[in-house]
């Protein structure tokens, strides 16, 4: 499997901070780039309530996989977000 490059935080809210903006979701710039990376620091709140809303997996996803694994990538994930680690 492979890893990402940079905290899972700042990858999702560079994802909210794009639907908001760029013009290929529901914002208005045709180049969105700059914008993101100048904004997706105002996302990160939102990012970490998405992480604290994952954190108790799905019936689903608990049928497939281990749920105390699951839950500490997600208190990591959160951890590693935080403003003062980054």
């Amino acid at each position: 499997m492979d890893t990402a490059t940079g905290s899972v935080v700042e990858r999702i809210a560079r994802v909210l901070a794009g639907q908001r903006i760029s013009a290929n979701a529901d914002g208005d710039q045709e180049s969105a780039s700059g914008a993101i990376d100048a904004t997706w620091r105002d996302y990160r709140n939102d990012a970490l309530a998405v992480l604290h809303t994952l954190r108790a997996p799905s019936e689903a996803m608990a049928s497939v996989g281990d749920t105390a694994a699951w839950e500490r990538m997600i208190l990591a994930a959160i951890d590693e977000g935080r403003p003062e680690n980054n």
